[in-house]
C-alpha cells in the first residue's frame, strides 16, 4: 500500500477499528428499542393504567403525573439526541445515522 492510500485510510481505521457501517440496521426502531418498550417499562405501563383505574381516582394527579412523566423522558431523549450528535461530529467526523450518511 502505498504513503498516500495509508495516510487516507489512518483515521477511519484510528476511529472505528476495523468495524464497518451498519446499513440499514441503525435508526429508532432495532431490537433494543422494542425490548424497552415492550418488557423493560412495563412497570410504567401498569402504574399509569393505575392512576386511571384504581380507587380513589384523581384524574388530575394522574394528569399531572403524565405530564411529569413526558417533560421527564421528553428531556433525557433530546439531551441524548444531542449529545449523540456532538460524539458523532468530534469523535467520527460526521452526524450519526440517520440523520448522517450511512457508514464509514
Amino acid at each position: 500500500m502505498s504513503l498516500t492510500g495509508l495516510l487516507a485510510t489512518a483515521p477511519s481505521k484510528l476511529l472505528y477499528h476495523g468495524y464497518d457501517g451498519t446499513d440499514g440496521f441503525t435508526g429508532f426502531a432495532n431490537e433494543g428499542t422494542w425490548i424497552i418498550f415492550a418488557v423493560v417499562l412495563v412497570p410504567i405501563y401498569i402504574m399509569l393504567i393505575a392512576w386511571f383505574t384504581g380507587k380513589p381516582r384523581d384524574t388530575k394527579s394522574g394528569l399531572l403525573g403524565v405530564t411529569y412523566l413526558v417533560g421527564l423522558t421528553t428531556s433525557m431523549w433530546v439531551g441524548m439526541l444531542i449529545l449523540t450528535m456532538i460524539i458523532g461530529v468530534v469523535f467520527y467526523g460526521g452526524l450519526p445515522e440517520p440523520i448522517g450518511a450511512p457508514g464509514p
